[in-house]
């Protein structure tokens, strides 16, 4: 039996609900980093430090498994982070208007103090429709664009800013579950889930890139 006490380094509600469906049982420790780019950094590389460093942020205990994740929103070569304000909101929610962007998320789970860290990231194209002016004033409004990569909820029911998406879905909302569940099976972590229906019912969709993501003993990215 898996006896290491899980913990979550985000103080995200969306990463906490995520990973609740998953069905293991799991603390919350966010961590607190310095999140500004290195210049020479690709998005890649850049969310793939973001995600290691707030895993290992804090004091990993010898029976603690610590899970970090971080996401980006990637616009031609540009890194589109969380909005500072309102204005920002707007100024990043019109530059994807009708586009396609990347949403990066990288995992890191660290299996204990000086122990093995296992990692793994995932890629969503994600097309934007065509929303107006005043429907992002709206969703600003309502406050929805804080704390998110984007600027935006791709699940928000009022605003629903996305048009088409190719790849996984929970990635964009910050916790790609498939590549989760991968990353626990490596690490011995036992789950009593079917995890690709459980996000499917959770999240109202339908998906096809499951398949390629969660097989037995296939461990590669899907990148």
């Amino acid at each position: 039996m898996y006896t290491k006490k899980l913990i979550l380094a985000s103080g995200s509600p969306r990463r906490n609900e995520l990973l609740g469906l998953l069905g293991v049982p799991f603390t919350k420790r966010p961590a607190k980093i310095d999140e500004r780019k290195h210049e020479s950094e690709s998005p890649r590389e850049y969310v793939e430090r973001m995600a290691s460093e707030k895993g290992s942020a804090n004091v990993i205990g010898e029976d603690e498994v610590v899970l970090s994740a971080d996401t980006i929103v990637e616009l031609d070569g540009l890194v589109l982070g969380k909005p500072s304000d309102e204005r920002d909101a707007g100024r990043i929610l019109k530059l994807l208007r009708g586009r396609t962007h990347h949403v990066f998320t990288a995992l890191s789970l660290h299996l204990g103090e000086g122990k093995t860290v296992l990692s793994d990231i995932s890629q969503t194209l994600v097309t934007m429709r065509e929303y107006s002016d005043s429907e992002i004033n709206d969703y600003i409004s309502r406050g929805e664009y804080a704390d998110k990569a984007g600027g935006y909820a791709i699940q928000d029911p009022l605003f629903h800013p996305v048009r088409e998406i190719r790849g996984c879905y929970s990635n964009v909302m910050g916790l790609p579950l498939c590549h989760l569940y991968r990353l626990f099976k490596q690490a011995g972590i036992s789950m009593d889930v079917e995890i690709a229906g459980v996000c499917q019912r959770y999240n109202d969709i339908t998906c096809e890139v499951y398949p390629s993501i969660v097989i037995e003993n296939n461990y590669e990215s899907n990148i």
